[in-house]
């Protein structure tokens, strides 16, 4: 159990993001300050860095439980369950909102209308593919840095990517994890179109 320094600290570091999150969608990201976001949440601005690197960090205040629940579906998964499998439960599932925090609607509409959020994102996902990666490394029991495994990680979460901040489907992403199931050679032939698409 949390110590109250411990609890002190997560209750600052939510009540930070939180404020944040209330004024860029209420302003827009690039028109407020980290001074505006200090005052909203009765803090310093130098502890606000304390806890955030930058002001795209206060957005995704997640991103290290996110990581580590992402690495922990591969590596807890139940015995008899494929790393394939326990990926798709985990993250077919996309745009849910964190716990006590803004919507999964309403976090993807701010950063999908932001640049600068949109690239911020693009990092993140950077740094949770190498986590999964080394996970499903370790769990194929192959070396750390193989390429399947390394593989895998960007394509997944790459196509979680483009599903999550584009303008394709959950069911897009079912069928990404069809392809991973049962191959591409028939990628593009007559017999892999779907019936209304040959119409």
């Amino acid at each position: 159990m949390a110590g109250l320094r411990e609890r002190k600290k997560a209750q600052t570091r939510k009540r930070l993001a939180d404020a944040a999150f209330t004024l860029f969608r209420e302003r827009g990201f690039e028109n407020v300050t980290v001074a505006e976001i200090s005052d909203a949440a009765e803090v310093a601005v130098s502890t606000l860095f304390a806890y955030f690197p930058c002001k795209e960090a206060l957005v995704f205040d997640a991103e290290d439980e996110y990581d580590r629940a992402l690495t922990a579906a591969v590596r807890d998964r139940d015995a008899g369950v494929s790393i394939l499998d326990a990926l798709e439960a985990h993250l077919a599932p996309v745009a849910q909102p964190a716990p006590g925090g803004p919507s999964g609607e309403d976090f993807v509409e701010l950063v999908k209308s932001t640049p600068a959020l949109l690239d911020y994102a693009g990092r993140v996902r950077h740094r949770w593919e190498a986590s999964l990666a080394a996970t499903l490394a370790q769990e194929a029991g192959v070396p750390e840095g193989d390429l399947l495994a390394t593989a895998l990680a960007r394509f997944m979460l790459d196509a979680i990517f483009l599903v999550t901040y584009g303008d394709h489907s959950p069911e897009d992403l079912k069928s990404v994890f069809e392809r991973l199931r049962y191959g591409w050679a028939d990628f593009g032939t007559a017999a892999a179109r779907k019936p209304d698409a040959a119409e």
